[in-house]
């Protein structure tokens, strides 16, 4: 059996954004609360021998809330995995604690980067901040500056990603996306992430679903954007879960899906090991368990 990616839940159900898309809120806890929670340390060397020896390469810190609300449980995750020695070490972050707390995050940053990480995948709605703001930070008069992020990141030695959501209403179609993928190109991010929002069969949240059924892209909408790239850019890489990825004028530009099923025993997405010790590998089915 084969693993793409091993995704660490770091920190708790506790964030600082007001996504109304949230993933959290559709998906069961699965043992995951807001505060701090106790790590099954034993488990999570499980958890990593299990991914090295399926192949994984890439291990990526993710949350059902902001992982970076907790950068002490991040560096003790990052100590605890140095002996398996993963290539590639990712973080998705709606980055707002790092940019508003750049001083303090510094060093955090300079720490995980010592200790292997490689990439920040930073989650957008759009190029315009005040589109960004009304999603991520309603109760807020600004959004972060993102242009500056950036550049602090990559000034700490950090790939980073653009890990933008797609919503109608925000960035659904090809003019929109142009313009998106000329903002990374200027701001040297080394990958864009085109991940169209999206809803499990079933959600723990009516409100969150019902927003998110509203800005689902329509057929025509996807469509638009997939037959851009097709014709704007040369496709360098089809990877097993179905995403795509571009060059579209020297811009790199990964076409995604999320919460997708793959039911070959052959090739699993995730390994994704939550803070109790439990292994599953998706994220809205409790009985997709491992350990």
């Amino acid at each position: 059996m084969r693993i793409q990616t091993f995704s660490i839940l770091a920190g708790s159900e506790a964030c600082n954004a007001r996504c109304p898309f949230c993933i959290s809120k559709m998906t069961p806890p699965l043992g995951v609360d807001l505060p701090e929670p106790n790590v099954n340390w034993r488990n999570f060397k499980v958890a990593c021998r299990l991914a090295k020896q399926s192949g994984v390469t890439t291990a990526m810190f993710t949350g059902k809330g902001e992982p970076t609300l907790f950068p002490k449980q991040i560096t003790r995750y990052l100590n605890e995995m140095a002996e398996f020695q993963f290539p590639l070490i990712e973080l998705q972050t709606n980055g707002i604690l790092i940019a508003e707390k750049s001083a303090v995050y510094k060093e955090h940053l300079k720490d995980w980067y010592e200790r292997g990480m490689t990439t920040i995948a930073v989650s957008i709605v759009h190029y315009d901040p005040e589109k960004n703001r009304e999603v991520y930070l309603p109760h807020k008069k600004s959004y972060i500056d993102l242009p500056g992020l950036i550049a602090f990141l990559h000034n700490t030695g950090f790939s980073v990603r653009l890990t933008c959501i797609l919503a109608s209403g925000f960035i659904d179609n090809a003019e929109r996306t142009t313009t998106l993928i000329g903002f990374a190109k200027k701001l040297g991010v080394e990958q864009l992430t085109l991940t169209p929002v999206n809803k499990p069969d079933e959600s723990e949240s009516f409100e969150t679903w019902k927003w998110t059924n509203t800005h689902h892209l329509t057929g025509e909408e996807r469509v638009e954007i997939i037959e851009y790239l097709k014709k704007h850019g040369h496709k360098i890489l089809h990877l097993p879960h179905g995403a795509i990825v571009y060059d579209v004028n020297g811009q790199n530009v990964c076409m995604n899906n999320c919460l997708s099923v793959n039911p070959d025993p052959e090739e699993l997405r995730n390994l994704i090991f939550f803070p109790d010790g439990h292994l599953r590998y998706y994220w809205q089915y409790p009985g997709s368990i491992i350990l």
